[in-house]
């Protein structure tokens, strides 16, 4: 890839068309069936991108700098609040929401 050639997409939204599998989770909502979601704390967040770099399901979205999680496609695996080096995501019960 040229040096010259940059890629900055914050969601798979603004990816470009490509060859998609039909049936894939960009047709079916798949967060529905999770027992834990995660739940950013704005105030402790360093916009270091990690939970964005990290999330298997590429649920975690960025607007405006900061990351939000797109509940539609979110499995509540954790992976984003245990690999957060500020701690600035919990996960917490679905139903307690």
């Amino acid at each position: 890839m040229p040096d010259d050639h940059e890629i900055n997409y914050n969601s798979y939204k603004e990816l470009p068309p490509s060859p998609i599998a039909t049936g894939s989770s960009l047709v079916f909502k798949t967060g529905g069936w999770r027992t834990m979601r995660p739940i950013i704390d704005l105030e402790k967040c360093k916009k270091c991108g990690i939970c964005w770099k990290y999330c298997p399901d590429v649920s975690i979205i960025i607007v405006e700098d900061l990351p939000k999680v797109d509940l539609d496609y979110c499995k509540g695996c954790g992976i984003c609040a245990n690999e957060c080096p500020f701690d600035a995501i919990v996960m917490v019960e679905e139903e307690s929401i």
